[in-house]
């Protein structure tokens, strides 16, 4: 099985819902949508009218609200109104699995030997990775208000995440990717 196929995307959140196509040219009606599992953007065909941050099913299986996939999309393919509303649905993602994003504090291992995965994250310099490293070998972190109690001054956790997937997603093609499918490399 190819990496690509094992990179699929089960649920999304609908970004935005054109009801007249991304023309407004009384196309099909499109949806824009983040995958919940690896933050893939999506241009999909929906079967019935969506709401933004609806949770809509995008597997293999029956789609019940969702025509088809009709291709992956980069940010800026995203309309406005979707970037606008982007951050909250990462928000939104993250924090209706928090043990996901909270085993990557508690789990994230060096990428080279002067290079660690959490100094990847907006904020955590070499100070806050000790401390980490430091307190997550004490018992894991339980929660980000216990990772905020246990780790002197660090920036907020949760938004540290949120701002690296937010990175990760808008791009330019990024060295690492932590939490995000990478982008398909132009051929030329």
């Amino acid at each position: 099985m190819s990496e690509e196929r094992t990179l699929m995307e089960e649920f999304a959140l609908v970004l935005d819902y054109l009801p007249r196509g991304k023309h407004g040219l009384k196309d099909e009606p499109t949806a824009l949508v983040i995958g919940t599992k690896y933050f893939t953007l999506l241009e999909v065909i929906p079967s019935k009218e969506l709401k933004i941050f609806e949770k809509v099913y995008i597997g293999k299986d029956d789609r019940d609200k969702i025509k088809f996939i009709k291709r992956r999309i980069s940010y800026d393919e995203l309309t406005a109104a979707a970037q606008a509303e982007l951050e909250a649905a990462v928000e939104k993602i993250v924090r209706e699995d928090p043990k996901r994003f909270l085993d990557f504090y508690n789990n994230a291992q060096p990428i080279t030997i002067r290079m660690h995965q959490l100094e990847l994250l907006p904020g955590l310099g070499k100070k806050h990775l000790v401390d980490i490293l430091e307190e997550r070998e004490k018992k894991p972190f339980e929660s980000f208000e216990d990772i905020e109690k246990r780790v002197p001054l660090i920036p907020d956790p949760l938004k540290a995440i949120i701002k690296r997937i937010i990175e990760e997603i808008q791009g330019p093609e990024q060295k690492h990717y932590l939490f995000v499918r990478p982008h398909r490399k132009k051929k030329f």
